[in-house]
């Protein structure tokens, strides 16, 4: 998380879990982290899952069907999404897409975060 000169790293696991669902988990966390509300936040994900849900108003869609897919089908980790949406109410969130394993010195820090949290839990 950056404001200004200030950064704040956060990171986690959990075991027999998804990459969607840590994908969503990240912002989740990153959102229950502010202690602001009001402001415009930008969140920058490689997830084409959260990005597209976004972008192409996937999540409008899955309410207005009853948090139902295309198919009829329910919406995969439909818990974090509401739990995301009330987060994002908050403020002013707008979700960038940044290409991931492509040099991009925060998207890679991430990364590093990511295994890290999951190799400390395997030593637990």
């Amino acid at each position: 998380m950056l404001y200004k000169d200030h950064k704040k790293e956060l990171s986690g696991q959990e075991d027999a879990t998804t990459n969607q669902r840590m994908e969503l988990k990240a912002v989740i966390e990153a959102l229950k982290a502010l202690k602001v509300e009001g402001w415009d936040i930008e969140i920058y994900s490689d997830s084409a899952y959260i990005v597209n849900a976004f972008e192409q108003n996937w999540i409008g869609k899955w309410m207005r069907n009853g948090w139902k897919t295309s198919k009829k089908e329910p919406v995969a980790n439909q818990d974090l999404w509401e739990e995301l949406i009330a987060l994002c109410r908050k403020n002013h969130v707008v979700i960038k897409k940044v290409k991931g394993h492509s040099g991009d010195e925060y998207n890679e820090r991430c990364d590093q975060l990511a295994r890290k949290a999951i190799q400390d839990n395997s030593k637990e």
